[in-house]
């Protein structure tokens, strides 16, 4: 067997969990989200669960992840052999290839619109063309399954390179590119016509409309965003050097997340309210909004509109890929660590059964609107079952293992490198707690929110 590879640096550690981290659940999920409930409100909410709920979450699968050195099944089965643990391990195979399946849809989506942006669609048609664009092109057939072909081949080729001149390539370019993008599309934002209703909606907290809905909805917007509960931290953190800081690690990718998220809601939002668009439209929101705003530039300044355009699905596409290839990268690490497949053909294997489930998604939109899995799309059950259920399961799960399955004294010489990291020494006590007895509860409260709405 070929030596396992490391990422280089604490700063590729960071920038490829981050890129994990970052992607469609900060430009395309957050928006809306915020949206459907309560603007600043929901923020706050998402940020607390961030931090008291989900970080900890994050810690338990990078102990997990580093001390054992393998991929989620494998870790199990080293950390606890012989116990039916090892089916939490086989559980967060299949869930992140789930959702890669559907991902990779709306990551189609990013890539339809950047060949739009491209081909100056969006700033020769005429405005009452522009909201029409989305509807019409997820209906159709031919067109989303192709997009869907491209950005799974896309993902297929950056695993297939490996682990650091692949995903620790990829994501140590990218990243910093992509903060800078985002921060430009925020800052042109705000300065439309109309956006400052946008920002206030952003800033000015109304927790009238704030319920046990919007509560669970920021728990599982927190553990999409940061991709926990599927083992793709889990499996990167089985890549970290062992004398990496788990805590530096953790809040650095944490707050690089929640950054961009919130980056990026000043980037959609005070469009989304220049354009007077409900902020409520759901999944459709960036791809119905953004167009609106680059046709109403373009009627001055086309070249400018285009230039822009071009570089916010470039946002969105290089946000996409970055999350998935960490949800492929588990699945081809349990195929070639467990089942001894040689790298290219696990990713093979893992691309053509997600693509196929993807198409399936695609169609939920058009020919196959009409069939639905407990009243739901395809799509949107397959969503609903990952975000509000799976993720929950997987990190409940994880957080029950390392809480009360490992022993103390190793979670406190994984968290703390031996003891020979001080800071990490004087906040073992608060982290353990938040493992052993926060988190577990906020998870279960989560469930039970889903289960009763």
């Amino acid at each position: 067997m070929a030596p396992r590879e490391n990422f280089g640096s604490r700063f590729a550690v960071i920038m490829a969990m981050a890129g994990s981290a970052v992607g469609l659940g900060n430009i395309w999920r957050f928006p809306y989200m915020v949206g459907e409930h309560g603007g600043a409100a929901f923020v706050i909410l998402y940020m607390l669960s961030s931090f008291i709920l989900v970080l900890p979450i994050f810690f338990a699968e990078t102990i997990i992840g580093r001390r054992s050195r393998q991929g989620t099944f494998g870790a199990m089965e080293k950390l606890a052999p012989g116990t039916p643990w090892k089916w939490l391990g086989l559980f967060t195979v299949v869930s992140p290839i789930v959702i890669l399946s559907y991902y990779s849809v709306v990551g189609g989506w990013s890539v339809e619109y950047l060949f739009k942006a491209a081909c100056l669609d969006f700033t020769n048609a005429e405005p009452s063309e522009i909201q029409g664009f989305f509807g019409q092109f997820i209906s159709s057939t031919g067109g989303p399954i192709a997009v869907h072909t491209i950005f799974m081949l896309l993902v297929a080729g950056i695993v297939l390179a490996g682990v650091k001149k692949g995903i620790e390539g990829f994501t140590k370019v990218t990243m910093p590119i992509l903060f800078i993008l985002i921060i430009a599309l925020a800052v042109y934002s705000m300065t439309l016509p109309g956006a400052s209703e946008g920002i206030t909606y952003l800033l000015k907290p109304d927790f009238s409309e704030v319920d046990a809905h919007a509560v669970a909805a920021a728990m599982g917007q927190a553990f999409f965003s940061l991709s926990l509960g599927v083992g793709t931290i889990l499996t990167y953190a089985s890549y970290m050097r062992k004398e990496e800081n788990i805590l530096a690690s953790g809040v650095g990718t944490a707050v690089s997340d929640l950054l961009f998220a919130v980056i990026a809601g000043f980037a959609v939002m005070p469009a989304v309210f220049a354009a007077g668009i409900e902020p409520g439209a759901g999944a459709g929101l960036v791809f119905d909004t953004l167009p609106f705003i680059f046709n109403k530039m373009g009627v001055g300044a086309p070249w400018l509109s285009a230039i822009i355009a071009i570089i916010f699905f470039v946002t969105i596409l290089v946000a996409a890929l970055t999350s998935a290839i960490s949800m492929m990268e588990v699945g081809v690490a349990y195929l070639t660590e467990e089942k001894g497949m040689r790298r290219g053909s696990a990713v093979l294997a893992i691309t053509v059964f997600a693509w196929c489930v993807g198409v399936l998604c695609s169609l939920s939109f058009g020919p196959l609107a009409d069939v639905k899995l407990l009243g739901n799309s395809i799509f949107d059950f397959l969503d609903k079952l990952c975000s509000n259920w799976l993720l929950p399961a997987g990190g409940l799960l994880f957080t029950l293992f390392v809480g009360w399955k490992m022993s103390r004294a190793d979670v406190f010489d994984e968290f703390t490198n031996g003891g020979t990291l001080k800071a990490n020494v004087a906040l073992f006590n608060v982290v353990w707690f938040l493992l052993r007895f926060v988190a577990p509860v906020g998870i279960v409260v989560v469930f039970l929110t889903n289960l009763f709405l």
